[in-house]
């Protein structure tokens, strides 16, 4: 009996060999060849990229064979390729979708298959659920065309994504102040993508970009996994210190999302860090426009939204809602708890990279260290304190999901809760204009548990309350 594959949050995620098979890859891309022909675009031309996790680039290539065979044109990436690239050259390539093969933040077992929009965006999720539908069950249902053949009929074409992304992300942004400021620079490339990236972009000038986990090690030394979060960051933080670096840059495996450090090797999350780069969008670049949140994310956006009369639109996890949502209101920045940040003028897809070089752009224009960015958001927002759990479960999810919805605490560590918002998962809001979240992962078999609270000292109560209500001790 074949697998089934789901698409979850950000695609389709399973460990190499088990359910992550050359067979079922192929398959997967069947399902997404047949969703485009069901489009019936005259356009034909597909982008397929890869990470460096085992055997990437051969799992793009099975994809590329496939698409090949059912007769699309497909330009496949020469190397391993931020998704952000990956993303931007559905754009630049006229192209109407891609097929990424990465596992993102996954542990070193896993693999993944990302798809993506003519807008190098997440498909919107009533296309995830078509492709699911148009899986076939057997690999004998599949069309391919072996590679060689297809490269000399020029089907398949190998291309450098990298030229047209760099000549674009200089729209956006004058790097040469950032030259200039003579700053030094870590970064954590988490054996990743991004590895190279920034000393491309910012050299030639007084500042100095240092690298640390910048080789390709599929198994992620050092790390539990690559995602820009403690534990695995810690050794970047402790590095950042010992190299007296001004500030740590944080990209996850294929580089769509950014983690940061500041200068005295203390971790800003990532509520924080969306608050820093709405606050710099508004403030140093003058710029208006919606801001796109997860229900997952910081409150500190609906205050900013306030304070400069820009609307704040509150969507479900991942990049499936957050981008159409971003197109349909010409949004000036989307983006979520777990790093990922896309901006207008761009695609509607997470950047590290671009990320990275806002904050480092804000540093410059503010004449700040990080820890004094944050002192600014504060002085705006008032302080905000994260975090987060994520927990194994056993037994049926529907049952778990019932025993939360009838628990209906009237208070969570003593702060009053003043609403439930069941929209992804179950968020429970409360008298301090914080949240408790509980929702289950859409891509591994995990139970994550988020707080926010403008209460020092609390976030532990409120998580293990979280905890309890979903009847995890």
């Amino acid at each position: 009996m074949s697998v089934k594959i789901n698409f979850g949050t950000d695609g389709w995620r399973a460990r190499i060999a088990d359910e992550y098979t050359f067979d079922n890859v192929r398959r997967a891309a069947q399902g997404y060849a047949s969703y485009l022909k069901s489009l019936k675009l005259n356009n034909h031309k597909i982008i397929i990229g890869f990470d460096k996790r085992f055997l990437s680039e051969y799992f793009a290539k099975a994809a590329a064979e496939v698409l090949a065979g059912n007769g699309f044109g497909v330009f496949l990436t020469n190397d391993a390729t931020p998704t952000p690239v990956i993303s931007y050259s559905v754009i630049s390539q006229k192209a109407i979708g891609a097929i990424n093969i990465t596992a993102s933040h996954n542990p070193p077992t896993d693999n993944g298959f990302k798809v993506r929009d003519e807008n190098g965006g997440a498909v919107a999720p009533e296309g995830l659920a078509l492709i699911e539908s148009l899986i076939p069950d057997q690999a004998s249902e599949i069309a391919a065309m072996d590679a060689d053949k297809a490269q000399n009929k020029g089907l398949i074409q190998e291309f450098d994504p990298i030229p047209a992304y760099v000549k674009h992300i200089h729209t956006l942004l004058d790097f040469d102040p950032i030259r200039a400021q003579g700053f030094k620079v870590l970064v954590d490339c988490m054996w990743g993508n991004g590895a190279g990236w920034f000393p491309m972009l910012l050299s030639g000038g007084k500042t100095i970009i240092e690298e640390i986990h910048n080789q390709r090690n599929p198994i992620f030394p050092e790390m539990k996994r690559p995602e820009p979060i403690q534990p695995n960051i810690d050794v970047g933080l402790r590095e950042t210190v010992k190299r007296s670096a001004d500030v740590l840059l944080i990209n996850d495996g294929d580089a769509d999302r950014f983690g940061l450090g500041d200068e005295r090797g203390q971790f800003i999350n990532q509520l924080q860090v969306y608050g820093l780069l709405a606050l710099y969008l508004l403030e140093v670049r003058q710029q208006r426009g919606a801001i796109v949140k997860t229900l997952s994310t910081t409150g500190m956006l609906e205050k900013l939204g306030k304070l400069y009369n820009v609307p704040v639109h509150e969507t479900g996890v991942g990049f499936k809602y957050i981008a159409p949502k971003m197109l349909e209101t010409d949004a000036m920045i989307g983006g979520e708890e777990s790093g990922g940040f896309a901006f207008r003028g761009h695609v509607p897809e997470r950047d590290g990279i671009v990320a990275g070089l806002f904050i480092l752009d804000m540093m410059v224009q503010l004449n700040k260290k990080p820890s004094e960015l944050l002192d600014v958001l504060f002085d705006k927002v008032g302080p905000h304190y994260y975090d987060r759990v994520d927990s194994r479960f056993s037994g049926d999810r529907r049952e778990r999901e019932q025993k939360i919805l009838s628990a209906k605490p009237e208070k969570v560590a003593g702060l009053k809760v003043t609403g439930l918002n069941t929209t992804d998962g179950f968020k429970f809001s409360l008298e301090d204009g914080g949240w408790l979240l509980i929702r289950f992962s859409g891509t591994e078999p995990l139970m994550r548990v988020y707080c926010e609270t403008t209460h020092e000292g609390k976030t532990r109560e409120i998580l293990e309350t979280g905890l309890k209500i979903a009847g995890i001790h």
